[in-house]
């Protein structure tokens, strides 16, 4: 009984939603913060708002800079949008580029719960993220809302295909407005401004070549397509044009400028396969689609297996690598930037970040992600880099305030992830902070579901290994190292894998393994004074002591203010195995000259 009151009190109603706001708010908001809202206040009250009333639409509520809006059809919600994006083109296009509000508009259908100022449900939820991969200017539509429009408005959409949403189960199928190579604000036959500039980390993967005449070869090449389109789609931040359109290009011969202007991305992805006898050789080469230069470029051969373990694996690597060349990319645009916005300043911090463990980068690293955090305080990406440098600097000893750097890592992973729950780095993130915390086994928790949510995250394959070893099981760390090798073989945080197999070893008395695993540690990034430490440490275990003198020097010249007290300091587990193991580790350090304090 009581069910069906609370039942009665709820009002459901199907209604056209309408989900609108402001491209790049925060970075006009920080460039001229009163101009910036005055247009913003103008534009709602005298076009966008008159519009929706005109189509017979209500605003359900202001979201600050933008609005939820309820209509009795799709037709109308769409014909309100149409009028109010063409409206903004025309006011707008005397301004400079750099300063147009550009308004982004997801449109669907829903069964809705409605209360006076708000309407809630799934469909809702759809609607924004619809709302969320429009092109600024333009619309997107959900098929639901498509079916209803497509017979009755003389406008073309473009099928962007299945979309896959965060915390939607279901895929959604999108239609955007304008059409590619079109420019917003065209509809009604008039365009009245220049391009819009594309999206953050937004490409298109290209149909890949096949070089064989092997049918089962074209399903393959097709497959890797496929799935690499679906794959980088998971990065955060990322932009991926849908295999639909993608594959429209297949078989032709491409100018990758012109697609990068009709798609509206900044990259390209290119790709061949070819089979011979006995082995299957995949290159790809990643281009910047404004000037068509060659950003990167792999190329993956392996002996002939089963074809679909192979896909997976090609896919994943190629997932993992580009992931960081596409942050690299972004981060040497936004040098050239005068005013940054918030994701401009996060890739150049996480670009800092790879450079290596030592105080310099993660000292530039910070202050990008504070400035980010200045312009827009819920940066899910400047929280993670934050967390990132104060775990980093703490798991590499590079303080005596190891604690509270610790701490304040934590803070901000949680927070990153109370407004991201699915932000798969987070938890990477946090796991490294409960490993060197002397909670591990919540740290393997946390990395597995980081890899639940992003199967190519090689790095958190590594942080389960170094896990293991905290736990006194070094003995299985090396399995977990390599699976994130098999991954990412050549992986830009390699070189801290690297260390991690070294120190697993040293706790298991094969000191010769471990000399081999930091000097391989250091031949791919010098900038980590632990692993020089760790060289040290090794060697003076096996008796070469000229040699250990010379790596502690090394690590002295990163990190002048490194002792066995500091060290000791940061003990990140009280089992006893890891204990024995680092009092190995303390007496190799005594031998190669390192003081104690």
């Amino acid at each position: 009984m009581m069910v069906q009151e609370h039942s009665a009190r709820l009002e459901r109603r199907l209604v056209a939603i309408l989900a609108a706001d402001v491209a790049g708010y925060s970075r006009l908001m920080h460039a001229e913060e009163e101009a910036t809202h005055t247009r913003l206040t103008s534009l709602l009250a005298e076009v966008v708002v008159p519009a929706i009333a005109e189509h017979g639409g209500r605003v359900v509520k202001n979201t600050g800079d933008g609005l939820l809006a309820e209509f009795p059809s799709a037709v109308e919600a769409t014909r309100a949008a149409l009028q109010f994006q063409n409206r903004i083109a025309e006011v707008s296009v005397k301004d400079p580029e750099d300063q147009r509000i550009l308004i982004r508009v997801g449109v669907n259908i829903g069964d809705v719960i409605v209360e006076p100022h708000d309407i809630f449900g799934d469909d809702v939820n759809v609607t924004a993220r619809l709302e969320s991969i429009s092109a600024p200017g333009g619309i997107c539509l959900s098929a639901a809302a498509y079916d209803q429009v497509s017979s009755k408005l003389a406008v073309e959409f473009d099928d962007m295909g299945e979309q896959f949403f965060k915390n939607i189960a279901r895929p959604t199928r999108a239609y955007a407005w304008p059409r590619s190579g079109a420019e917003a604000g065209t509809s009604y036959g008039f365009a009245v401004r220049g391009p819009v500039s594309p999206p953050y980390l937004s490409m298109v993967v290209l149909p890949f070549a096949n070089f064989g005449d092997d049918p089962e070869q074209e399903y393959f090449a097709d497959g890797v397509t496929e799935s690499l389109t679906t794959d980088l789609s998971r990065i955060d931040g990322s932009f991926v044009i849908a295999r639909n359109t993608a594959f429209t290009f297949k078989g032709k011969a491409v100018n990758v400028k012109q697609i990068g202007r009709e798609l509206n991305v900044r990259y390209a992805l290119e790709g061949s396969v070819q089979r011979g006898s006995k082995r299957l050789r995949v290159n790809v080469q990643l281009i910047d689609a404004e000037t068509g230069k060659h950003i990167w470029a792999e190329r993956f051969e392996k002996p002939i297996a089963d074809l679909y373990d192979m896909q997976d694996e090609i896919v994943a690597r190629l997932a993992q690598a580009l992931d960081a060349q596409l942050i690299l990319a972004e981060a040497r645009r936004a040098e050239r930037s005068r005013n940054p916005d918030a994701m401009e300043l996060v890739f150049q911090g996480t670009a800092c970040l790879y450079k290596g463990p030592t105080s310099e980068p993660l000292t530039q690293a910070r202050r990008f992600f504070e400035r980010a955090l200045q312009i827009d305080s819920r940066n899910v990406g400047a929280l993670v880099g934050l967390a990132n440098v104060d775990a980093t600097a703490g798991a590499y000893i590079l303080t005596d305030d190891r604690s509270a750097l610790l701490a304040m890592a934590e803070a901000n992973a949680i927070r990153a992830l109370s407004l991201d729950p699915d932000r798969a780095l987070a938890h990477r993130v946090l796991g490294t902070i409960y490993n060197m915390t002397n909670r591990n086994v919540q740290a393997i928790a946390e990395c597995e579901q980081a890899l639940t949510l992003d199967r190519n995250l090689a790095d958190a394959h590594a942080v389960i290994g170094m896990a293991k070893y905290y736990l006194g099981r070094a003995s299985e760390t090396e399995g977990h190292i390599l699976e994130a090798f098999r991954l990412s073989p050549r992986d830009i945080f390699a070189h801290r894998w690297m260390h991690f197999l070294g120190m697993s070893k040293i706790q298991l008395g094969l000191d010769t393994e471990a000399v081999e695993w930091f000097r391989r540690s250091i031949e791919a990034n010098r900038n980590s004074p632990f692993t020089h430490f760790a060289l040290a440490a090794a060697l003076g275990l096996q008796g070469s002591l000229d040699e250990a003198r010379l790596a502690a020097a090394a690590g002295f010249a990163l990190n002048p203010g490194f002792t066995i007290r500091r060290m000791r300091a940061s003990q990140p587990s009280d089992n006893k195995g890891f204990l024995d193991g680092r009092e190995r580790f303390y007496g190799g350090l005594l031998l190669a000259g390192v003081p104690d304090a």
